[in-house]
């Protein structure tokens, strides 16, 4: 007898039975095993296999050490700041008595052929005066301590009238890293026994409590868009980069789906081996910002020079990058794996194509300019972190709408071209068919570019803008120089001898001070301007007025109230104090009362040769008031000289040195940031090349997978007859035409971001066309570059062995 019960033959169920359900196991182990297992494969997969994984780690690599320079500049800043504030002392409010361990404190910076060297002179009132880092004793009586850039500049057979300026002092020692702010800094510390406490002040330690002034507003801009526009492609890069070798990763998988694995495991197991590269391009990123930090000592951007040990990421940042990229290769490897469907016998490629949505594609650059639009229509500070978020987030949204655009912009143009040559008909149709890639890789070069450009507005606009400033108040050759004096016999002195310096043509000089007015119980003293009492002789004086007759003795009152718009209180016959307050720590001193002579006429001010306006209230000639009755008195001077004479403006700086060397100068002919944008632009500009270079790199791979899965198509084309030449620009188009509507979006997003930029700092539109023509053309050279190196493979797989099978 039989369990089974008996059923006619037509009715009998011939299905066969339904296998046991096997519960999914998606736990943490199942993970680690298949994202081990990919690991496997990654490592394992021969020379090609090694080949694909060497390109993912090194496009991650380069985004990590990108990345960990970025985190590093916090660091970087924090301990530059540190040394130049533990090295200072700009002054106390209450001034300590003189004592065994206070000294004199005296700055003395100078500048030498454009470049500023950082100068200090020191005084010790006893045995035992505050030391500096970086020196272990303070040097004796006419001796100096120098930086090793100092040193080396000084031992330069160039550098003979900067040695003649510094011949006071004798070299004895060197500056240790502590005491600079950078490596190639250039900085002395000198001990003057002559230095007094008029040109000086006293302190009784080193170290400030200063904080830096927040950045300007276009600097602000500046920074921010450089951070995001290295921030933005390196993302995207680090994005393709872990999808190098896909197509050959996604036949694989359909070999293990033919052994019995499921889809949830293959995407892990693809992960896995995207885990692999990503893991070996962060160990990478490593060993190249460890080598890239070392040549920090060689750079200085913006006069800011530091030591490699300063460029290290913060402890959380480096967690942060160490945790995020693998996570990001991981994530991006299955999105991928979503759009594909691979089955034991392969990968299904015929489903119907999704269609590319535009509606949020273009929401993503919409948002980010409705961000910086209300910005650039109203400039204003951007300081705070309400507007500094925005400015980031609008130009992120910005570039990234770029990438999201171009995938359908590449979709849209194919899908409408039609005819034409057979080589262009070839990659129109491959374009039609999978674009994902190419797009995928250009996407980069978009986003680079267009950051770059925006970055070069910003930078062109500011050079610009400093240029015209300094072109305009450089038009006349004219140095100022101001210092401390006594009488106006000296200050006549000072002038006699910088007329007899090589190149000066003129020079003109004045003894000024201020004056107040006499303290009233009703009017806050902090609140008065102070008037301007300028000293000199006859000559002198008409050099700054127009005077109707002028002799020692005169006195005149000028029309400075009406330029500037305020009373000060001086007019003939008035009391004004000579002794007025000083607005940092002396507010209510000991008033010292001189009236105004009642004979003193009206004058009228004339313009600087370099156009500047002067505001001196009361014009006095020697014998009318004794200097020693002013307050601090100092001595203005200007002197004109010849350009044509070689290194005139040194000559006069030494002549300064020579008479006082606390005597400050300044002129409006060394434009320093001309070199700081220029050594900023060539970096963006390598940097953006480089970048184009690597992308291409990854176009390179891509188009290489594409030929190697039409090896039979190839094949079977070159058996039919048709020319290796039709092929080989059916390549060159196919990468064209990608990368020609890349740039077209880069340029066109580039503009418009910097305009928007532009218009939030208030300043003119400024576009540098030979660097964007530069770097489009840069980028169609990354197009031939990708084919050129494209061709020997192709015609590798243009033989008959291809239609083989087996």
């Amino acid at each position: 007898m039989t369990l089974l019960r008996s059923q006619p033959e037509g009715e009998r169920d011939t299905a066969a039975p339904a296998l046991p359900s096997v519960p999914r196991r998606t736990g943490p182990l199942t993970w680690a095993r298949d994202l081990a297992m990919g690991m496997r494969f990654a490592a394992g997969g021969g020379r090609e296999g090694w080949i694909r994984t060497a390109l993912t780690a090194a496009g991650v690599a380069l985004g990590v050490a990108i990345l960990l320079l970025c985190a590093s500049a916090p660091t970087l800043m924090n301990a530059w700041h540190g040394r130049e504030k533990a090295r200072e002392n700009l002054g106390q409010a209450h001034p300590p008595p003189r004592s065994d361990r206070t000294l004199l404190y005296s700055t003395v910076d100078t500048t030498f052929h454009g470049t500023g060297i950082r100068g200090r002179l020191v005084d010790p009132d006893g045995t035992h005066p505050p030391v500096p880092p970086g020196v272990a004793h303070l040097p004796g009586p006419g001796e100096m301590v120098v930086s090793p850039a100092l040193k080396g500049l000084l031992a330069d057979p160039d550098s003979a009238l900067l040695r003649e300026r510094l011949s006071a002092y004798r070299i004895v020692g060197v500056i240790g890293d502590a005491g600079l702010a950078g490596p190639r800094e250039l900085t002395y510390l000198a001990h003057d026994d002559a230095l007094g406490e008029r040109n000086s002040y006293r302190i009784d330690h080193f170290g400030k409590n200063w904080e830096a002034q927040p950045l300007s507003t276009p600097g602000l801009v500046l920074v921010i868009m450089t951070c995001v526009a290295l921030m933005t492609p390196v993302m995207v890069f680090i994005g393709t980069s872990v999808r190098f070798g896909n197509e050959r990763r996604e036949r694989r998988l359909a070999a293990l789906r033919l052994v019995g694995a499921d889809v949830r495991t293959t995407r892990r197991i693809a992960s896995g081996e995207a885990l692999f590269g990503s893991l070996l391009g962060l160990v990478g990123g490593a060993a190249l910002f460890l080598l890239g930090r070392q040549l920090a000592p060689f750079i200085t951007l913006w006069d800011i020079n530091v030591f490699a040990a300063d460029v290290a990421p913060a402890p959380l940042a480096a967690l942060l990058i160490t945790v995020l990229v693998p996570t990001a290769a991981v994530l991006v490897t299955l999105v991928a794996q979503r759009g594909i469907t691979v089955e034991p016998l392969g990968i299904v490629r015929n489903r119907p194509p999704i269609r590319r949505r535009l509606w949020w594609r273009v929401a993503l650059p919409l948002v980010g300019a409705g961000l910086l639009v209300p910005m650039a229509v109203w400039p204003g500070p951007i300081d705070d972190p309400l507007a500094t978020t925005r400015l980031a987030a609008g130009s992120t949204l910005l570039l990234f709408g770029v990438t999201t655009l171009l995938p359908w912009l590449v979709e849209r143009v194919v899908g409408r071209l039609r005819g034409g040559p057979v080589p262009w008909q070839l990659a129109i149709r491959r374009l039609q068919l999978s674009s994902g890639s190419a797009t995928r890789a250009v996407s980069g070069i978009t986003v680079a570019l267009a950051g770059a450009i925006a970055i070069h507005m910003l930078m062109t606009a500011s050079q610009a803008g400093f240029a015209a400033a300094y072109a305009k108040s450089g038009r006349v050759p004219l140095i100022t120089l101001w210092g401390d004096t006594t009488s106006w016999q000296q200050t006549a002195r000072t002038l006699d001898t910088l007329r007899a310096t090589p190149g000066v043509t003129t020079a003109r000089a004045l003894l000024d001070a201020n004056a107040g007015r006499m303290p009233a119980p009703d009017r806050d003293p902090s609140r008065d301007f102070p008037s301007i009492i300028g000293v000199g002789t006859c000559a002198e004086l008409r050099k700054v007025a127009r005077l109707p007759s002028c002799r020692d003795g005169d006195s005149f009152v000028t029309d400075a109230r009406r330029a500037s718009g305020t009373d000060r209180g001086v007019s003939p016959g008035a009391t004004i104090d000579l002794n007025p307050p000083d607005a940092y720590n002396n507010l209510h001193p000991t008033p010292r009362p001189w009236t105004v002579p009642p004979s003193a006429r009206a004058a009228r001010l004339a313009p600087l040769e370099d156009g500047h306006r002067l505001y001196y209230d009361l014009l006095l000639t020697p014998s009318v008031l004794d200097a020693a009755r002013l307050t601090n008195p100092t001595m203005e001077i200007l002197v004109r000289f010849d350009r044509d004479v070689p290194d005139a403006v040194e000559h006069i700086r030494n002549t300064a040195a020579r008479i006082d060397p606390t005597m400050h100068g300044g002129a409006s002919l060394d434009n320093p940031h001309d070199r700081q944008y220029d050594g900023v632009r060539k970096a963006v500009f390598l940097g953006a090349a480089i970048t184009l270079l690597l992308i291409g790199i990854g176009l390179i791979i891509s188009t290489i997978e594409q030929l190697h899965e039409r090896r039979r198509l190839l094949s079977t084309l070159d058996a039919y007859g048709i020319r290796r030449a039709t092929l080989g620009w059916s390549v060159l188009w196919q990468t064209a035409l990608p990368v020609a509507l890349g740039l077209g979006l880069a340029l066109a997003c580039g503009l418009s971001l910097g305009s928007l930029l532009l218009s939030v700092i208030d300043s003119d539109v400024t576009v540098d066309w030979p660097v964007v023509a530069g770097m489009i053309g840069i980028g169609g050279g990354v197009i031939l570059f990708v084919t050129a190196l494209s061709l020997p493979p192709l015609w590798r797989m243009m033989r008959p062995e291809g239609l083989r099978t087996e």
